[in-house]
C-alpha cells in the first residue's frame, strides 16, 4: 500500500512537471499568453482602469464559477463568507449598483452543481424528511401567490420570489453536500470566525472613528443618520446592512457559542469559547436593538429546558444574577439605560408603534386570507406600486409581513412550518447519541428559536447573512440526525471485523 501511495504521488509530480515543462512552454502558450498580456494592456490604456478591473473580475470569475458548481464544498464555503461581506462591499459603490445580484448568481451556481451532482449520485433520501417537506409546502405557496387577484403588479411578486424562493433551495444544496461531522465543524468554525471579524468592526465603530467610506454611507441621505443617531447614541452596523441584522447575528453566535461550551471538548476550548460569547454579547449593546436584549435570556432558558443538569443550572442562575442587575441598576449610560428599556415595553414608544400599526393592519389581514401579494410590502412594493395601501405600511415584524403579503393562511402554515422545524430539532436532540453531533444539534435549535423570536419585533430574516445561516442551520438538525444513524449502522461491522 505504501509503494501505491510513493507511486501515486511520483506520477502526479511527473504529470504537472509535463503539463508546465511540455504545455505551459509550448512557443504556441508562450506567444499566445504574450499578445493576450500586450491586448489587456492596450485596453486599460485606451478605455482607462475600470475597464481592467472587469478583465481582472473575469479572469478570475471563470474559475471560481468553475469551482463552485464542480466543487460544492467550496461553494457553499464561499457563499457563506459573501453573505457576510456583500453589504460592507456595497459601501464602496454607488447606492443604485445591484450588488444583491452577487448572491443570486452564487445560489443559482449552487444550484447547478446540486443538480449536476444528483444526475450521477442520486441520493434522493437525503431530503426524506417533515423539515423538507413542510419547506416545499411554504415555497409551493410562495410561489402560488403569482395569482393572487389583490397584488397590484406582478413585478413585486418577481423580484421577492428571486431572492426568497433561491434562498430556501440553499437548504436542499447544504442537507445534500454537507456529508461529514469534519465538514459542519469547519463551517462552524469558519462562522464564528466571520463573527469575530464582524465584532471587530462594530468595536472599531464604537471606540475609533468610522471608516471614510463608512462615514460617507451614514451620511449620504440625513434619514439615514436620523434613523441610526438615536438618544446621543450611534447605532453600530459593522459589516452588515443595519443594526438589527448585526444584533441578531452576534445573538446567534453567542448562542451558539455557550452551546458548544457544554459539548465533549477541552478546557482551554471552552475558555475561548466563553470569552467569544462575552464578546459578541458586549458588542450587541452597541448596535442599540433592544429585541436582541431578550433573546439571549430566552435562549439560555431553552438551553436550561432541553439540557438540564448542574453544569446548566449553575450557569443559569449566574446569568438570571446578572441580567437582574443589569435591568435594576440606576444608570446614566445610554447604552445600559436603553438595554434596560427593552424589559419595560409599556414604557417604549416604538414598542406602542408597532402596536398601534398591527392593530391598524388587523382588518386588512382578515379580509385578505391570501394576502395582498408577495413583495407589496417594503421596497419592491415602494418601487412598482407607489400608491397602493400596503406600499406605505411600516411591517416592522417579519411575522405581520407574512401575514399582510401572505394572508392569514400564510401566517398559518408560516408557524406551522417554524413548529415542525423546533420540534423535530428537539426531537433529533434527544435521539442523537453521539455528544459531538448532539452539541451542533443543540446550537442549531437555539439559532433557529433565536432567530424566531427576533422576527416578531423586527424581521429577522430578510437579510444576508441572517437567511442563509437560518436555512444552515435547519439543514444541519437534519445532517446530525442522518450522520448519527449511520454511524450506529457501522458499529456492528466495526465490532465483528
Amino acid at each position: 500500500m505504501l509503494n501505491d501511495q510513493v507511486s501515486d504521488n511520483v506520477h502526479k509530480r511527473t504529470y504537472w512537471d509535463w503539463i508546465i515543462i511540455k504545455k505551459f512552454s509550448a512557443p504556441a502558450v508562450i506567444i499566445f499568453a504574450a499578445l493576450a498580456s500586450l491586448s489587456v494592456t492596450f485596453i486599460i490604456a485606451r478605455e482607462g482602469y475600470e475597464t481592467g478591473i472587469i478583465i481582472i473580475c473575469g479572469i478570475i470569475a471563470l474559475p471560481v464559477i468553475y469551482g463552485t458548481v464542480v466543487y460544492p464544498k467550496f461553494g457553499i464555503v464561499s457563499l457563506i463568507i459573501i453573505s457576510f461581506f456583500i453589504n460592507y462591499s456595497s459601501r464602496f459603490l454607488p447606492e443604485p449598483t445591484p450588488i444583491g445580484l452577487v448572491m443570486d448568481i452564487w445560489t443559482y451556481l449552487l444550484i447547478l452543481g446540486l443538480f449536476v451532482k444528483m444526475k450521477n449520485d442520486k441520493q434522493w433520501g437525503y431530503f426524506n424528511n417533515p423539515i423538507t417537506y413542510f419547506l416545499l409546502i411554504w415555497l409551493g405557496y410562495n410561489i402560488l401567490e403569482i395569482l393572487n387577484p389583490v397584488s397590484p403588479s406582478i413585478l413585486e411578486w418577481v423580484f421577492t420570489v428571486r431572492t426568497v424562493a433561491f434562498i430556501m433551495l440553499m437548504y436542499f444544496v447544504f442537507l445534500y453536500h454537507i456529508r461529514t461531522k469534519e465538514f459542519i465543524k469547519i463551517l462552524i468554525k469558519l462562522w464564528l470566525a466571520l463573527d469575530v471579524v464582524a465584532a471587530i468592526s462594530g468595536i472599531q465603530q464604537e471606540f475609533f472613528k468610522l471608516l471614510p467610506f463608512e462615514h460617507d454611507w451614514l451620511y449620504r441621505y440625513p434619514d439615514r443618520f436620523k434613523l441610526l443617531f438615536i438618544a446621543g447614541h450611534l447605532r453600530k452596523w459593522a459589516i452588515f446592512s443595519d443594526p438589527v441584522v448585526f444584533a441578531y447575528n452576534m445573538v446567534a453566535a453567542a448562542l451558539l457559542c455557550i452551546a458548544l461550551m457544554f459539548g465533549p471538548i477541552k478546557f482551554g476550548k471552552k475558555v475561548i469559547l466563553a470569552v467569544m460569547a462575552g464578546l459578541f454579547v458586549f458588542v450587541m449593546l452597541y448596535t442599540g436593538t433592544r429585541a436582541s436584549y431578550v433573546i439571549i435570556p430566552a435562549g439560555i432558558v431553552m438551553l436550561f429546558v432541553l439540557k438540564l443538569n448542574r453544569q446548566i443550572f449553575i450557569f443559569s442562575i449566574i446569568s438570571g444574577l446578572c441580567l437582574g442587575f443589569l435591568i435594576k441598576v440606576p444608570t446614566s449610560n445610554p447604552t445600559l439605560a436603553r438595554f434596560q428599556s427593552a424589559f419595560k415595553p409599556s414604557k417604549d414608544a416604538s414598542f406602542e408603534e408597532r402596536a398601534r400599526n398591527q392593530e391598524r393592519i388587523k382588518p386588512y389581514i382578515l379580509a385578505h386570507p391570501i394576502g395582498g401579494g408577495l413583495g407589496s410590502v417594503g421596497i419592491w412594493g415602494e418601487r412598482f406600486a407607489p400608491n397602493s395601501y400596503l406600499s406605505k405600511f411600516p411591517p416592522d415584524s417579519g411575522y405581520v409581513r407574512v401575514a399582510v403579503e401572505l394572508g392569514w393562511i400564510g401566517l398559518l402554515l408560516y408557524c406551522i412550518f417554524n413548529f415542525v422545524i423546533m420540534y423535530k430539532g428537539i426531537q433529533y436532540y434527544y435521539m442523537i447519541r453521539d455528544p459531538e453531533l448532539k452539541t451542533y444539534c443543540l446550537g442549531m435549535i437555539l439559532i433557529i428559536f433565536a432567530f424566531d423570536i427576533g422576527n416578531y419585533p423586527q424581521q429577522a430574516l430578510v437579510q444576508y447573512p441572517s437567511n442563509i445561516l437560518f436555512f444552515l442551520a435547519m439543514a444541519i438538525l437534519n445532517i446530525t440526525m442522518r450522520l448519527d444513524l449511520a454511524a450506529r449502522k457501522l458499529k456492528p461491522d466495526i465490532k465483528t471485523g
